[in-house]
């Protein structure tokens, strides 16, 4: 167990209470056991309150109100466009000029808000706007700045995020903050639930916000929704979670719940392409991005372990997921470890797993480098992977005592090694945590952590 920690671990969750909004909901997917496929349920509850300018109207620019489905806004120097110039989902979006505002005449009561994130786009051709987004927990009497100023720059839409981490009643306004005659246009605002009390299991019924099934043994790094915060970014996926470093155009960590249920006939669909949801300004890798480097797109979480359906399996295609790995190691003892995770599942066990990489320099099949695509990404000098092993059950955290087997590997990021066992690979828990400065299963209690976190695991490799 690492005995320091990030003090910016985030804590919201999406509450029980989250089940009231979409039992009004004649689209809402009843709730799964875990060890059903939870795509389309975490799809349906991430959101809890969602506005799209979709229905209600307002015309003109001249300040008032109009009601909306997620309640009544007032617009002032803004309306609700549906011209061609107009960036949208659908047919309508809000438009902002001047030092526009668009502010919640209500308040958010049930589940607090947690994360808002909000959809922004250039109007036509015009220039470059700024906003922001602020939050009143007193019926707008008085208003506080969420996050950064948000540049728009692109004439498509843009998605930004912002942490709120607000409990009880709360409302939101957007201000332009620019001043000046550019046009800009808001679509499609998300907000989710904010809970202090993060759940127990990592059963689908008590899946939190941005701490699903997938970390229910931990957020390594404290990874958060948060701009400020662009080597340490959380991607909150349905299929896995990660922590993204802007800096180093790879994940950090990639953590995700391997049963069952994710194991079917999907092809391999091979659609290697950049992640259009990172933040507006960020450097999307992209596929091509790889190509003549002489290092594999080495999947962290594995096309084979998301074999469902065909959404499931394109998802760990995204370039997120990818890691520059020297193919003797992707091909090899890398590779043998995710088949030999894959017939743990198919012995009755349900896996938790987290992958990743640390340092920098590896030796690929082109020799040893540091980054490629001309220093967009870091190329590591070390692959990390640790997978917790129970057999099928529920209360998971509680599940995981001294007997229970946990894997931890630690190999180079180097040619030379594609005919190894994996299991020579093998190091503590503690080993991982003293080379990254992770806590890797912060959400095991502390004696349990202590116990089994210094084992190196002896079992079987084949």
């Amino acid at each position: 167990m690492q005995k320091f920690y990030f003090s910016f671990l985030p804590k919201f969750y999406i509450g029980l209470l989250a089940l009231l909004v979409f039992a009004c909901n004649p689209n809402f997917t009843p709730e799964p056991t875990k060890n059903e496929d939870l795509s389309a349920v975490y799809q349906a509850r991430t959101i809890t309150l969602n506005e799209n300018f979709e229905s209600g109207a307002k015309t003109s620019y001249t300040a008032g109100s109009a009601a909306l489905s997620s309640g009544s806004w007032n617009f002032d120097d803004a309306l609700i466009g549906n011209l061609s110039g107009d960036v949208k989902n659908g047919t309508a979006s809000a438009r902002l000029r001047n030092s526009g505002k668009l502010t919640m005449l209500f308040n958010k009561t049930t589940g607090g808000i947690g994360t808002v994130t909000v959809n922004h786009a250039k109007y036509g051709t015009d220039a470059n706007s700024t906003w922001e987004l602020w939050v009143s927990i007193n019926s707008g009497s008085s208003w506080t700045k969420v996050g950064n100023t948000i540049t728009t720059s692109s004439s498509t839409l843009s998605s930004a995020s912002f942490s709120v981490n607000q409990s009880g009643s709360a409302r939101l306004e957007i201000r332009k903050t620019d001043g000046s005659t550019s046009r800009l246009n808001i679509d499609d605002i998300a907000i989710d639930d904010f809970s202090t009390t993060p759940p127990a299991t990592g059963d689908a019924s008590v899946a939190p916000n941005t701490s699903n099934i997938h970390l229910t043994m931990g957020n390594p790094s404290g990874a958060v929704v948060n701009t400020n915060s662009p080597n340490n970014y959380m991607l909150d996926k349905t299929q896995y979670v990660l922590s993204y470093n802007n800096g180093q155009g790879k994940p950090n960590w990639v953590s995700w719940y391997l049963g069952s249920s994710w194991l079917g006939s999907a092809a391999r669909q091979d659609d290697f392409r950049a992640d259009a949801t990172l933040p507006a300004g960020w450097y999307q890798v992209g596929n091509n991005d790889y190509v003549g480097s002489g290092f594999d797109r080495g999947h962290n979480c594995p096309s084979a372990d998301r074999t469902s359906s065909v959404a499931n399996n394109s998802a760990t295609f995204l370039m997120t997921n990818m890691m520059p790995q020297a193919p003797d190691n992707n091909q090899g003892p890398w590779a043998k470890l995710e088949d030999y995770c894959r017939s743990l599942v198919g012995q009755g066990n349900e896996l938790y797993i987290i992958a990743g990489s640390y340092g920098v320099g590896g030796s690929g099949s082109n020799g040893t480098v540091t980054t490629i695509a001309g220093g967009k990404i870091t190329v590591p000098n070390r692959t990390w992977k640790v997978i917790v092993v129970l057999p099928t059950g529920t209360n998971d955290v509680t599940r995981v005592n001294n007997n229970t087997r946990i894997i931890a590997i630690d190999m180079p990021n180097a040619q030379g090694i594609r005919n190894d066992n994996w299991g020579g690979y093998r190091v503590s828990v503690d080993y991982i945590e003293s080379k990254t400065g992770y806590n890797i299963l912060s959400a095991l209690p502390t004696a349990v952590q202590t116990a089994v976190e210094s084992k190196i695991d002896n079992g079987a490799t084949l």
